[in-house]
């Protein structure tokens, strides 16, 4: 028989000249000491130079993030790297914005006649970039699956793409202040740019786990989710205008948002790649079964999976989420139908178990913060903490999910095939707890409807 046993390689289980096991910080150095100085310096110019701008509450905020980001940092150098590439780069387009003035100057208009910002580093244009580079590492993973040098092309694209992505939110950040001193706001607010934070964080927690178990296989797997949001995002863009930077309602001009919303989306992130690992079991666990009669409840569910989008992007059957659908369809009928040589691709059945298990373990706690948050931004601008709000409602049926998989997996030992199946049919429940609920429902948290 066989030894299906997970044994690491040399990259996962040995060190690298840098320290690094697994993309897991060893003993801090100096330059995570450099690191947390510069990010301490930058604080420090923002609380001086912008201070009378914040609030208590936001000053605390960006305080605490120093040593929150340093040690998020120290476990993992290669974010590192980005923060401090998409840093430089949005201060650079910030200072193709004000010509030379300085960072408290600034034209918007200089967004269509200045070629670097129209063509790469305005907002707009840098998450196209993202939107494309997502495609085309989707692409290349599953191309990975005959070249391992297509595997690696795909995992360049996606830094690629989640270096453009925060660039792109950074400086619409900025953008929005440019526009009006009542325009700008972290740039978290609405259904346009929650997409852009759900795939950079989504593809930012793939690839930390696809240095931790140095595997590319499951590429194809987690960016097909991540390709899906950047079909409806650039959808809801050039439909809805959605890309346009508007004034805050009332109730979201508040601190809450800046640590609420971004705990929500790494919630649903990491619950959307712990869905995609259990799709992945699944076709692994079916490798070499000849029987298509097995497949079907995958099949049925992956068809739902796909429909999902044009169900809640649009109230009518419209010829672009037909063909969503179809190519959608064909492409999970696709991945069965080879389930034989990507199941050999794939890690070991143990592997993905245990991939699926931290994913869903960080969300849920994530998530739990992330709903405590809400209930305290609820009581301070509705007098109230819980209203069941459809979306709070909704908020607490993914919470107990995700709780009950946990407990189960904990105290009963749930593994395998039907933890597969239930993290993949979590998705189901959080897909409309976070679109849903704006398409069908209406309520406090309406404020992005379809």
């Amino acid at each position: 028989m066989t030894d299906t046993t997970y044994k690491p390689d040399l990259w996962e289980s040995g060190m690298t000249p840098s320290g690094d096991s697994r993309g897991v910080r060893g003993k801090p150095d100096w330059t995570d000491i450099v690191f947390f100085l510069a990010l301490a310096v930058g604080a420090a110019y923002a609380l001086f130079a912008y201070g009378d701008r914040m609030d208590y509450y936001e000053k605390i905020i960006l305080v605490c993030a120093v040593p929150g980001f340093s040690w998020v940092a120290w476990l993992w150098r290669p974010l590192r790297l980005w923060m401090v590439a998409t840093g430089l780069s949005a201060l650079f387009a910030i200072g193709l914005y004000s010509g030379g003035g300085g960072l408290t100057q600034g034209d918007i208009a200089r967004a269509e006649s200045v070629f670097l910002l129209k063509y790469l580093f305005s907002s707009q244009s840098a998450i196209l970039w993202m939107c494309a580079l997502i495609v085309l590492a989707t692409v290349c993973y599953w191309i990975g699956y005959v070249s391992s040098t297509a595997a690696w092309v795909g995992t360049a694209f996606t830094w690629g793409a989640v270096y453009a992505g925060a660039t792109g939110l950074l400086v619409r950040w900025r953008e929005g202040h440019l526009l009006g001193p009542d325009t700008g706001h972290i740039p978290v607010s609405n259904l346009y740019e929650v997409f852009v934070l759900f795939a950079l964080i989504t593809a930012l927690f793939y690839l930390y786990y696809e240095r931790r178990y140095a595997t590319r296989a499951l590429g194809g797997f987690v960016m097909l989710v991540v390709s899906s949001a950047v079909v409806f995002l650039l959808w809801y863009s050039f439909t809805r205008h959605a890309y346009e930077i508007q004034p805050l309602v009332p109730a979201l001009k508040s601190w809450w948002m800046k640590i609420h919303v971004p705990a929500n989306f790494i919630g649903y992130g990491t619950f959307a790649l712990a869905a995609m690992v259990g799709f992945a079991y699944l076709v692994k666990q079916h490798g070499e079964t000849r029987s298509w009669g097995k497949l079907i409840p995958l099949f049925l569910l992956g068809a739902i999976m796909c429909a999902e989008p044009m169900m809640f992007g649009s109230r009518e059957l419209s010829p672009t989420w037909m063909l969503y659908f179809g190519i959608s369809a064909l492409i999970v009928g696709g991945i069965l139908a080879a389930r034989g040589p990507i199941s050999r691709k794939l890690p070991a059945l143990e592997v993905l178990d245990d991939i699926m298990y931290r994913a869903i373990a960080v969300g849920f706690a994530f998530f739990t913060v992330a709903t405590i948050l809400g209930a305290l931004w609820a009581a301070d601008a509705w007098g109230t903490y819980w209203q069941w709000d459809p979306k709070e409602t909704w908020a607490l049926i993914v919470w107990l999910n995700y709780a009950a998989w946990l407990h189960m997996r904990l105290m009963k030992g749930l593994r395998g095939t039907m933890a597969a199946y239930w993290a993949l049919g979590g998705l189901l429940i959080t897909s409309f707890a976070f679109l849903g609920v704006n398409m069908f429902l209406s309520g406090l948290h309406s404020y992005g409807e379809l």
